[in-house]
């Protein structure tokens, strides 16, 4: 399932309290949406990384009761006393046997130890799958049966949504738009260090706003992404000046044409991100005037990424003569 389809399926199972498990290859941001989705519900959210824990950081220390001689465990503080959110388990099939079956009682009877969970609070773990060269022991059946499983995949529309409202580096967005394989490039058979990933992306984004040397930026680069992704970048991004004067087309609705698909892209990207940043009627309307003459597949995807977006458009007129003249490519 995609990123999108996972926070709205999620979401629903959350308030059910439905212990949920995502499997998915490192760096595609299974914990990102986690996070997410506590932030839009307004809950808290503890991340536990169970892979460097101890079986006794989560069932907590015994200490010995004088009133009635007998051994109590003191639970841990990280745990959560009151209130809801979600209590996530990350790296759980990445932990050692011992620590799995602390989480196993957690996870079965919601209680580990002298603890319980209060019942607000819910259960989502997440883990790497067995070939994604990660560090991982088999879960047991038992523990597996009490989760439903999702595999979370790499879309790109729902990374583009994400790289805009995170106001990524524009030129980072209209490479992926153009190199859509380059979003994700890893490789479980390779031994690679480096590789492109969202995650990834996202350090290439802090990279690019660190005004590190330009001498320096492809070794950076290639540390993040790998080198043959952040050459095929750096080349890209030179393709930048070749654009028409943006901040020009939003205030008149003409400008400049290109028929080079990579000038396209980055043309395509720039209009978007510059319409989300000042959104006014005549912006919209000046730059779907422009998009009329632009070409067929590069002017739809520049209209879905500002719905995607939220974007009212139907009650301009400009946009009544796009419909008519694009309607067949949206059948």
């Amino acid at each position: 399932m995609k990123a999108s389809q996972l926070i709205s399926t999620i979401s629903l199972l959350i308030e059910q309290k439905v212990p949920t498990f995502l499997w998915g290859a490192p760096g595609i941001g299974k914990s990102s949406i986690v996070k997410q989705i506590a932030q839009e519900k307004a809950i808290g959210f503890i991340d536990l990384r169970l892979a460097l824990m101890d079986p006794t950081d989560l069932k907590g220390i015994p200490f010995y009761d004088k009133e009635s001689h007998t051994a109590l465990w003191a639970p841990p503080a990280f745990l959560p006393k009151e209130g809801e959110g979600i209590l996530f388990l990350d790296e759980l099939n990445s932990a050692p046997p011992s620590v799995q079956a602390s989480a196993y009682q957690l996870i079965l009877d919601r209680k580990v130890g002298e603890y319980e969970l209060p019942l607000g609070w819910a259960i989502i773990a997440a883990g790497n799958r067995e070939g994604d060269r990660g560090v991982t022991y088999r879960m047991p059946a038992p523990l597996a049966n009490r989760f439903v499983h999702f595999e979370m995949e790499v879309d790109l529309n729902d990374w583009r949504y994400w790289a805009y409202q995170k106001n990524v580096d524009e030129r980072i967005i209209a490479y992926i738009s153009f190199k859509n394989e380059h979003l994700f490039t890893f490789d479980a058979k390779s031994d690679t260090k480096s590789f492109a990933t969202p995650r990834s992306w996202e350090y290439v984004d802090k990279i690019l706003k660190s005004n590190i040397q330009e001498k320096l930026l492809l070794d950076c680069l290639a540390g993040a992404i790998g080198r043959e992704v952040a050459v095929g970048f750096l080349s890209f991004a030179k393709v930048m000046h070749k654009l028409p004067n943006i901040p020009n087309i939003l205030a008149t609705g003409l400008g400049e044409y290109s028929d080079e698909v990579d000038v396209l892209y980055a043309l395509s990207t720039g209009l978007v991100s510059a319409l989300l940043k000042d959104n006014t009627e005549e912006n919209l309307e000046n730059l779907l005037r422009y998009c009329l003459e632009l070409k067929s597949e590069f002017s739809v995807m520049i209209v879905q990424d500002l719905q995607r977006h939220a974007l009212r458009m139907e009650h301009s007129e400009m946009f009544k003569k796009w419909v008519r003249k694009f309607s067949y490519l949206l059948a």
